[in-house]
């Protein structure tokens, strides 16, 4: 055979060999359809304006990715939903009434950044929304901190979200209002009852594996509970740390990205637990109240290390 003709390589690897029965668009586009119970509930406890929010973060996602691909000469891909998901996302993590500017800025930051510099779906090594997060906490510490009253809230916390309010003030929340939502924090993570309308959809059509929101709820009882066991008047019991915050949003939607998670199903438990043991460390030793965002992100970075120590090895070798 001519060596200038095309040349076949054979790739022998082993399991896990990922399939569905869903194609890339249609996963992005579902995962947005099970966000809508959030984002119904950020409208009905924090006003109608979030829906602009909303809106200006997945305008300037699409257009952005547009933007590059056009100018990279790359395909246009914006109609397969995942630029949408991520401005989506990344609104649904923002404060109530949010500066519209900054928002913007963020989903620039999420594409550009978080996505399209690493070669786009696919290739990007955080999740492109909380990195665009991320920037916003260090571009703008103060507005991303501003909480808005919710519409039905309790007196005990109407402006602090829930973890604030027992890190400063030693208040703990009730847990009515904390699976309700009608307690301060962002447009989509205060109603439990919302996410876990999405999350467990997503489950069950098999778009979410279970293991990566069960070890992190697993681990959230277990280091949470160790340290509440161990003075429960300084350390909040897990129940707390479970609805408060913005854990569920992150172990149903952020956690379990599938390019930014294991593919092994050990590897998915170890990626879990390790997630929830940084969110217990942050929360209870760290500056600030919250630590679902940082925790994922730097989980994030260990998934090919996980990866690389948890995939099966073939059939007959050592």
């Amino acid at each position: 055979m001519d060596e200038k003709q095309t040349k076949y390589s054979f790739e022998y690897r082993t399991s896990p060999h990922l399939h569905s029965k869903f194609s890339t668009s249609q996963v992005m586009w579902l995962v947005n359809l099970s966000l809508l119970p959030c984002l119904i509930s950020g409208v009905i406890l924090f006003g109608a304006y979030q829906l602009v929010i909303v809106l200006t973060a997945i305008i300037f996602s699409i257009l952005t990715e547009f933007l590059i691909q056009k100018f990279t000469k790359q395909k246009i891909t914006i109609s397969d939903g995942s630029a949408f998901l991520t401005g989506l996302l990344l609104a649904l993590t923002l404060p109530p009434n949010f500066s519209l500017s900054a928002t913007a800025i963020g989903a620039i930051f999420a594409i550009g950044i978080g996505k399209q510099v690493f070669g786009g779906l696919g290739y990007n090594i955080f999740n492109p929304a909380l990195a665009g997060r991320a920037f916003l906490q260090a571009a703008f510490p103060v507005e991303i901190t501003t909480w808005t009253k919710p519409a039905y809230s309790v007196d005990a916390v109407t402006s602090a979200t829930p973890l604030a309010a027992f890190k400063y003030d030693r208040v703990l929340t009730e847990l009515k209002p904390l699976i309700v939502g009608n307690v301060g924090g962002c447009i989509g993570e205060t109603s439990a009852i919302a996410i876990l309308a999405g999350g467990i959809f997503l489950i069950l059509i098999g778009i979410v594996n279970y293991r990566i929101p069960l070890a992190m709820i697993i681990g959230i009882f277990l280091f949470g509970g160790i340290f509440n066991l161990i003075d429960p008047a300084k350390y909040p019991p897990p129940i707390f740390h479970l609805f408060a915050g913005g854990f569920l949003l992150g172990a149903f939607f952020m956690a379990t990205d599938y390019v930014t998670s294991p593919i092994s199903s050990k590897g998915m438990w170890i990626y879990g637990l390790g997630i929830s043991l940084v969110i217990i460390i942050i929360r209870l030793f760290g500056g600030v109240p919250e630590g679902v965002m940082y925790s994922i992100l730097f989980m994030n970075a260990f998934v090919p290390l996980i990866n690389r120590y948890t995939l099966p090895k073939p059939f007959g070798m050592k």
